[in-house]
């Protein structure tokens, strides 16, 4: 009996060490764990809302949530920008698990107060404004009703699903709508610090995070500022519509000039480096897919042939140049395959103005490159600049009999130049740039010392 209670009395101590074991374990890890479950992300932007802003955002909620943050803090300092890209950022941070507090610092005007609103809460600095987000054109000048109406609906919906007053939302973009008699007839909605405050837009002013944290009363965390990776970086640039813009320029540029000068293969060379470096963000940010590249190939494929293969600009060369506009196109709009019942009007506006600016652009280029290349010291360096003038010396030859008018037949292929057959005689020949194949016939319009300009013959 008395080997049974001492048997009972060891367990029951062994128990209670144990137990003092955990609980003393917890305590000590207490801190970590309540610095893990308060382990607050940090997100900036500070400039225009564009696909580099989109792409930003997907990568940096995609990293918090893979370091498990409790908390998401956007920093936001814009004045607006791209419609569809805002939308995109509106819809992930609705999506998102995590809470995202927007942090207005101290602009979040037009785009920026959709993505704003999106947010499950607002802190604003002293000074700070939210609104004016009345959708315009890239010149300035306000969209047509059917945007502002598309605009106000995004807007209402977003304040919807945070539990905000729609109509101030929507008040942002249509001046029709009046809030209170403190707002400016016949001007959109604007809110300062104070008064998102007052109307339940913003859930306080602060100076920084720490103060956000301070009224959410979180007091042990660590904050993680978001950095992107030097390739991040580097695609972000790319995906910048005016570097765009320049690649496209360089792409159609290069495909002039190779259709200028057959077989220089430089400005080809550039061309595909430039496409390469247009369409590697586009699909890495997941707008271009991979039947859009594949049609913008064909056109190179067909423009090659063009070049290469059947000199000149015919069938194949209209087509080629169609599909790699096409593609262009169809990379920078966010559509599913052929349907476009997403994408609003003012996104096929601004593609069709980017690729109009990248054509005159190219041809701007062209018309000012050239001549500046041939005054330059380079290609004088590499080119033949001795002039065999009559004063030195040398005459030029000039054919005794006038073959103006004459038929002949190619002997060699002219691409322009060759050589052709007339009355059994072989004479050096140019054509007006078009292609002539080995033994069609040729007719004589000109005669340029020894020298025959020919067309093919009409029959």
């Amino acid at each position: 009996m008395k080997n049974n209670r001492l048997n009972t009395t060891s367990t029951m101590k062994n128990r209670m060490i144990f137990l003092l074991f955990i609980l003393c374990s917890f305590l000590g890890f207490y801190p970590l764990i309540s610095q893990a479950q308060n382990k607050v992300f940090v997100m900036h932007w500070a400039d225009e809302i564009n696909p580099p802003a989109e792409r930003y955002v997907k990568l940096a909620l995609e990293t918090a949530k893979t370091q498990k943050a409790s908390l998401i803090i956007f920093e936001l300092d814009t004045y607006g920008g791209r419609v569809d890209n805002a939308d995109a950022i509106r819809t992930m941070l609705l999506q998102c698990e995590i809470p995202v507090y927007a942090f207005i610092n101290p602009n979040a005007a037009s785009a920026g107060a959709l993505i704003a609103i999106a947010c499950d809460k607002i802190y604003m600095t002293e000074g700070a404004t939210i609104g004016a987000a009345t959708v315009v054109t890239q010149d300035g000048t306000k969209a047509s009703g059917k945007y502002q109406s598309y605009m106000v609906e995004k807007m209402r919906a977003t304040a919807e699903a945070n539990k905000r007053n729609p109509e101030i939302a929507a008040a942002m973009v249509d001046e029709k709508i009046q809030i209170d008699s403190s707002q400016q007839k016949g001007k959109v909605l604007t809110l300062t610090t104070e008064r998102a405050i007052k109307m339940g837009y913003a859930e306080g002013k602060v100076e920084n995070i720490k103060d956000i944290l301070a009224q959410n009363k979180i007091k042990k965390y660590t904050l993680e500022h978001y950095q992107q990776s030097l390739t991040e970086q580097i695609i972000a640039i790319f995906l910048n519509p005016f570097v765009s813009g320049i690649l496209l320029l360089l792409i159609l540029g290069g495909i002039y000039f190779e259709f200028k000068m057959p077989g220089t293969a430089f400005p080809l060379i550039v061309a595909l480096v430039a496409s390469a470096l247009y369409f590697t963000p586009y699909y890495l940010h997941g707008l271009a897919q991979y039947w859009e590249l594949l049609v913008f190939f064909c056109g190179m494929i067909l423009l090659a042939i063009e070049i290469f293969v059947t000199p000149g600009f015919g069938v194949l060369g209209l087509s080629g140049l169609g599909l790699m506009l096409s593609g262009l196109f169809l990379m920078m709009i966010k559509n599913d395959g052929f349907d476009f019942s997403n994408i609003i009007l003012m996104d096929i506006y601004n593609s069709l103005l980017v690729i109009f600016i990248g054509l005159v652009g190219g041809s701007i280029f062209v018309a000012t490159a050239i001549p500046k290349l041939l005054r330059s010291r380079r290609f004088k360096e590499i080119s033949l600049q001795n002039v065999m003038d009559r004063a030195q010396g040398y005459s030029s030859g000039s054919l005794s009999k006038n073959l103006v008018g004459t038929m002949g037949e190619a002997y060699t292929v002219l691409r322009p130049s060759g050589k052709v057959m007339i009355e059994d005689t072989l004479y050096d020949a140019t054509t007006r740039g078009d292609y002539i194949e080995q033994g069609e016939k040729v007719e004589v319009i000109a005669q340029e010392g020894v020298s025959l300009r020919v067309k093919k013959a009409e029959f």
